[in-house]
């Protein structure tokens, strides 16, 4: 059971970590002149990207619990 948990919490960081990447690259990838003047584009991609590694962070959380419970069963 906390396999399987822990391999779709992995799935789901694989998946967060590409989004990140695909964001990082549409940031550098638009030109510098059009990104000073369209600052909602700029103002949401770092928003995105904000809530992409909150996103990362609750993977790990939930990885590091489940690891804890894990342990804790092996030697109950």
């Amino acid at each position: 059971m906390f396999m399987q948990i822990a391999i779709g919490a992995i799935g789901i960081g694989v998946v967060l970590f590409i989004g990140y990447l695909v964001i990082a690259q549409v940031r550098n990838i638009m030109p510098s002149d059009a990104a000073i003047n369209d600052t909602n584009f700029t103002s949401s991609l770092a928003s995105t990207q904000a809530v992409v590694i909150a996103g990362f962070g609750l993977i790990a959380v939930g990885i590091i619990v489940l690891a804890a419970f894990g342990i804790i069963n092996i030697f109950r």
